[in-house]
């Protein structure tokens, strides 16, 4: 892995992928934001994306760039498509046509949630919403490339950085003294530094025979953090590890779905089962409460 074009820099995994791919080879990021307005990639532009694929020539696309804007997608079904069908196909082509190989991120919204015992690599995806279904299309792009690929599924990504639920939470309860939060939805809060480091220890290991990791032991995993909870436990928990006293929040309500009508339908039960990435790569994936902790301890150092 000569050279790698991380596509996606300015997002939640992206910013981390930075920091975590950089002792596996030449990292070039790029976002829609990036300074340089030549190595800017826009996924709903397909002419930016070939553009700067056939100009960095990279050996390794890692692609953390989606439309994640859940409910919103419902509106913009093309841009959606756009973004998170098409682009990821587009991208796979374009590695192929190098001898490349690509990794790409999808999630537990690909499934309808009817199961009650973790969703493995063989169940059969069955998305209820516009995100899921486009991220379910991209996943099936690039496997119908036919190249070299991890496809890496995850759920509920948070991060210090970006807009996503344990962000808001601390925005809502500054402002607000009580929270109604959704409590028969469930799934796994992943931190996005998790994804970001559990995929370059993955790719370290294909160093060590790039044949065989490409050949055998590639393909589609599912990577989030150990464990289960609702959006009601997780706000509940972030509000008993936070240190900051700025909080005015005094009472956090849990509420069924229904309650809480959204244009995008949830799954009531998503938790991702991710023992086959551990027992390939040998991955101990931290709990997702603890994963919380550490985010939370960094985030309060920070501002201290």
């Amino acid at each position: 892995m000569n050279r790698i074009l991380l596509v996606g820099a300015d997002g939640q995994v992206g910013w981390e992928l930075q920091r975590t791919l950089l002792t596996l080879g030449d990292v070039i990021a790029v976002g829609r934001n990036t300074s340089q307005s030549a190595l800017r990639v826009d996924l709903a532009a397909p002419d930016t994306i070939q553009q700067v694929v056939r100009e960095l020539k990279p050996s390794l696309i890692v692609n953390a760039a989606a439309y994640t804007a859940v409910d919103k997608a419902e509106q913009e079904v093309e841009l959606a498509e756009k973004v998170n069908a098409v682009a990821p196909g587009i991208l796979a082509e374009e590695a192929k046509r190098l001898g490349a190989a690509i990794v790409h991120y999808s999630t537990d919204y690909v499934f309808n949630g009817s199961s009650d015992i973790p969703y493995t690599e063989q169940d059969q995806p069955d998305p209820l919403n516009t995100y899921g279904r486009t991220k379910l299309i991209g996943e099936q792009a690039i496997q119908a490339v036919g190249l070299p690929h991890l496809i890496l599924r995850t759920s509920w990504v948070y991060g210090l950085r970006g807009r996503n639920f344990l962000l808001t939470m601390l925005k809502l309860a500054q402002e607000r003294e009580e929270l109604r939060i959704v409590s028969d939805q469930i799934g796994a809060p992943t931190w996005s530094r998790t994804i970001a480091e559990a995929t370059a220890q993955v790719l370290a290991s294909s160093m060590r025979d790039p044949e065989r990791f490409w050949a055998e032991q590639a393909g589609l995993y599912h990577l989030t953090a150990v464990g289960r909870t609702s959006w009601h436990g997780f706000a509940e928990a972030i509000f008993q590890l936070q240190r900051l006293k700025t909080l005015n929040l005094k009472a956090l309500v849990a509420i069924p779905s229904e309650q809480y009508p959204t244009p995008a339908k949830r799954p009531a039960y998503s938790q991702l089962d991710t023992s086959k990435l551990s027992e390939t790569f040998g991955l101990k994936l931290p709990e997702w409460r603890r994963a919380l902790e550490l985010a939370l301890d960094i985030s309060s150092n920070s501002v201290e």
